[in-house]
């Protein structure tokens, strides 16, 4: 779709929390143009749409600015061999590309200011409706470490629920959705 750059004030919350930002942008842009689509975010940086990615943001740090891209399958969208993928159109949704940048421009903006004014809690709350939910299985891919999705920490850390009870906070890695086990 495109990219942006967050020049980074003093006083910003963590830069690394930009990706909380771009996801609630994404998230809301997509439900407000493409409805149907019933998107969810997935920690830290992606769009599912029917469990399968429809939607990226990656982050790079220079100095104090970020650059922000997000890349969004409108109509088609790449064969990967690790990952379902998904479009919009499949969904139904009809949406001209310029018209979904402006779109996103705008909600970005809105999230950006909630971050830099409110703080990162009120991102953290503005996500968690937006994601897949409380309870959903998930895997730590780098470390192999199962558990299930607890909500965010106020830092925008993933809360892993582990079987025993203990729950870790992930700050940093490829976290997969797993499929429940259904015994039978």
């Amino acid at each position: 779709m495109g990219s942006t750059v967050v020049h980074l004030k003093i006083g910003d919350p963590s830069a690394a929390t930009l990706a909380l930002v771009a996801g609630v942008a994404l998230a809301r842009t997509v439900a407000a143009l493409a409805p149907d689509a019933r998107a969810q975010i997935k920690w830290p940086n992606d769009l599912l749409v029917g469990g399968a990615k429809c939607a990226g943001i990656l982050m790079e740090r220079t100095g104090n600015s970020v650059v922000i891209g997000i890349g969004v399958n409108l109509v088609a969208a790449p064969d990967l061999p690790d990952r379902p993928t998904a479009t919009l159109s499949t969904k139904g949704a009809v949406i001209d590309r310029d018209n979904f940048a402006n779109a996103l421009g705008i909600a970005m903006i809105d999230a950006l200011w909630t971050w830099r004014q409110e703080g990162v809690a009120s991102i953290v709350r503005a996500w968690l409706p937006l994601a897949h939910p409380v309870g959903t299985p998930l895997r730590v891919s780098e470390q192999g470490i199962d558990g299930f999705f607890d909500g965010l920490a106020d830092d925008g850390a993933l809360r892993l629920r582990r079987d025993h009870g203990e729950t870790m906070l992930i700050h940093a890695g490829d976290v997969e959705l797993r499929r429940p086990v259904v015994e039978g």
